[in-house]
């Protein structure tokens, strides 16, 4: 009878660490696919950023040795990230192969331009900054026009300030829920030995030292469940970087490195303050207040 009653007794316990270690896990992974989100919200916004092209057309008597040096001093430029001349004949091909036809063999001529499509750094990528160099580059004489596409630019600024402002607040707002749940959770567990605390505080054992046992289980449970959220975060990112390789989410190491530490100590620092808390909160009830 009492082998079958502690075999019940292990099997609880067993349970009741396997639902903790669980939750820790699960809740810590979906705060680290969070905390990704927010670390690599600037990476993907300056992606898109950089896809935007300001198109400098030239004219008819420009001067190959003056488009040389304007395409040299443009990829030079702080601003810029590439800058490559599109001959109008290139320009003709692309655009023929865009619509399905040649528009060329119905107008009789080519109507395009010689021109050096430049992308900038996406630093420099707002509605004022490109108005500014676009504005700079219009100054020269053999330039015709300088195009680029404004609402598109502005919509993407306006865009980019609003998700990453959302982003903030929707971390903050679940940093706070996964603080309660992981308490919740070791909350629950210590509930069940509510007891047992009691009892070692009616033979005389100080407060410090009915902690410490639970303080030490939990928190090597709060470190198993953050390795579990570890591993699932690091398959989540190799398959996104296998998938998304503009993103490069694997290139800043240290990023990664830091946010997998911040994963694992916020998992130990939850258990350690739960804990603590806990079980001062069994200690300082009287008997008559364990059963409710």
């Amino acid at each position: 009878m009492s082998k079958s009653f502690e075999r019940y007794q292990k099997r609880k316990l067993i349970s009741s660490y396997f639902s903790v270690v669980l939750s820790i896990g699960l809740v810590l992974f979906l705060l680290g696919i969070l905390g990704l989100l927010v670390l690599n919200t600037k990476k993907m916004a300056d992606h898109f950023k950089e896809q935007i092209t300001v198109s400098v057309f030239l004219k008819e008597n420009a001067k190959e040795v003056e488009v040389d040096q304007l395409q040299k001093s443009l990829a030079m430029a702080e601003y810029t990230k590439t800058a490559t001349y599109v001959s109008k004949e290139e320009a003709a091909e692309q655009h023929s192969a865009d619509i399905g036809e040649n528009f060329i063999d119905f107008l009789g001529y080519n109507p395009l331009k010689n021109s050096i499509d430049v992308q900038l750094n996406a630093d420099f990528v707002s509605p004022e900054q490109i108005e500014e160099i676009a504005t700079e580059i219009s100054k020269k004489n053999y330039v015709d026009e300088v195009s680029y596409d404004k609402p598109l630019v502005g919509l993407l600024s306006d865009n980019v300030k609003k998700i990453s402002f959302w982003i903030l607040v929707a971390s903050a707002i679940f940093t706070f829920i996964a603080v309660l749940l992981i308490n919740s959770s070791i909350r629950l567990s210590i509930y069940s030995k509510r007891f047992i605390i009691k009892t070692m505080q009616m033979v005389g054992a100080t407060k410090i030292f009915i902690r410490r046992p639970f303080i030490w289980t939990n928190i090597k449970l709060g470190m198993l469940g953050a390795l579990i959220a570890l591993i699932g975060l690091g398959a989540v990112l190799f398959y996104l970087d296998s998938n998304f390789t503009e993103f490069n989410l694997l290139q800043d190491s240290t990023v990664i490195i830091l946010l997998f530490v911040g994963v694992f100590v916020l998992g130990v620092l939850i258990s350690l303050i739960s804990t603590y808390f806990a079980t001062q909160r069994f200690l300082n009830l009287r008997t008559d207040e364990l059963y409710y």
